[in-house]
């Protein structure tokens, strides 16, 4: 059986330092939809690589 490398899951604090922005910011992202990210058990998590190609997107645009 081949074993995958779990991905990465952030935490608001871990995405927020990654970012260089508060974590004010990225709860008023969440609130607004900006930015891509799953609730597990009451908490936000983010997957890098989706964050990655959401910052992506933002420069593009």
């Amino acid at each position: 059986m081949k074993k995958t490398i779990p991905e990465k899951l952030l935490t608001i604090d871990e995405l927020a330092s990654y970012l260089r922005v508060s974590r004010r910011t990225i709860y008023e992202w969440l609130k607004k939809g900006k930015i891509p990210a799953v609730k597990l058990v009451g908490q936000w998590r983010f997957k890098k690589d989706r964050i990655d190609a959401w910052l992506e997107s933002q420069t593009l645009s």
